[in-house]
């Protein structure tokens, strides 16, 4: 088994403050990926310092590969003391999914880990330890693909409490709440927001506490290939087109001269479709590829959604904004929901068609939108490797 995550998370700042108590990290070792979740204790700067406090010294130690004892440890000895609660301490949930299909769930203080496998909710067993004074929860089990899991602070639970709902949204709401999500959606960012936004709306848009949802969900190794712009000298065409089509997983294009490469390579008819908007020019087809879309404008609108997405701006707006029948709308929907690792085939040549379009692009603009992004799904977590010819 090769598995990977499909990671997404989504915050609500307590009513009036500006700063957020709960903090989520997501890291990548060579074997394994790594969620935490830290709830600050209170709420504001106090809680935001608690909470990236914790979730750094939790994520260095694991990373060092330290057990959970030392963490532990550190980390009561680390964070300032409460002088009037007498404690010092972040409340965390840390989920490590090996590759190889094993996973380390730990837990100290933070609501249950929501685990749905088959469109069912799973009981994970009771494995309580005590270090340095605190109660931890700690599994170990296997996973498999399609698998989710749901990390949240206390704030989930809480929600409508004293207005909408006697006593708050219980653990068991969450979780038959959750099941309903999973069994409508796959997308990690898609259940964030909707477990999100139901929060929100039990709260009256006017969270009483930091509130925060973490939704992973196994996924297996999904690879896309993107090919944009002619190679430097003509003759490597074929070389490029061999290495693309030779490659693991999807293929895409993206250009009209690459496009017509690609035609020309395959010896394909390629076809224009009737989709595409005023800013994002129609999608194409070519068999053997599974999209064809203009270049620059394409890749543009596409950067834009991902950094959107990247930024938490993850709402109704930005799913209809992703649902839509448009290349750069297309293009954004793969690497965000079907894409662990991108790699991308890079022309460096300086197109021509451009210039006689009277459009001011050049080798050194196509250059940096390739950076921008391979720069936003580094940042997402996605594993990409960049090919110039």
């Amino acid at each position: 088994m090769n598995v990977s995550i499909d990671v997404s998370w989504k915050s609500l700042n307590k009513h009036d403050e500006e700063l957020c108590g709960d903090k989520v990290e997501v890291l990548k070792t060579q074997d394994s990926d790594i969620i935490i979740l830290a709830d600050g204790m209170g709420s504001g700067v106090k809680a935001n310092i608690l909470a990236t406090l914790a979730s750094k010294i939790l994520g260095t130690m694991f990373l060092k590969g330290e057990p959970i004892e030392e963490a532990v440890e550190t980390l009561a000895s680390t964070l300032p003391v409460c002088k009037v609660r007498g404690v010092s301490y972040s409340t965390f949930s840390i989920l490590q999914i090996f590759h190889s299909g094993e996973a380390y769930l730990v837990e100290f203080d933070n609501p249950g880990c929501i685990f749905v496998r088959n469109k069912k909710l799973m009981t994970i067993p009771d494995n309580i330890r005590e270090i340095s004074g605190r109660r931890i929860r700690e599994y170990r089990f296997q996973v498999q693909p399609d698998d989710c899991f749901v990390l949240m602070s206390d704030g989930t639970i809480y929600a409508g409490v004293g207005e909408l709902l006697n006593f708050g949204w219980t653990w068991e709401s969450m979780a038959e709440y959750t099941l309903k999500c999973v069994k409508e959606t796959k997308s990690a960012a898609r259940i964030a927001s909707m477990l999100s936004q139901a929060c929100d709306d039990l709260y009256q848009q006017r969270p009483g506490d930091d509130t925060t949802v973490a939704v992973a969900r196994v996924i297996e190794r999904h690879i896309v290939n993107i090919f944009t712009g002619p190679p430097e000298k003509k003759e490597d065409d074929i070389r490029l087109m061999k290495d693309f089509m030779a490659a693991d997983g999807k293929k895409i294009v993206c250009g009209g001269t690459s496009s017509q490469i690609a035609a020309r390579y395959l010896n394909k008819e390629m076809t224009n479709n009737n989709d595409g908007t005023k800013e994002v020019p129609p999608t194409a087809n070519i068999r053997g590829l599974d999209l064809v879309t203009e270049g620059v404008l394409t890749m543009s609108h596409t950067f834009k959604l991902l950094r959107r997405f990247d930024e938490g701006d993850i709402d109704a707006d930005f799913f209809e904004a992703l649902d839509a029948d448009n290349g750069g709308a297309k293009l954004a929907r793969i690497l965000l929901e079907e894409c662990t690792e991108l790699n991308l085939f890079v022309g460096k040549a300086n197109n021509q068609a451009n210039y006689e379009n009277n459009r001011l692009f050049d080798i050194s603009v196509r250059k940096n939108l390739v950076v921008q992004l391979k720069d936003a799904m580094e940042h997402l977590g996605k594993q990409v490797n960049i090919t110039y010819y």
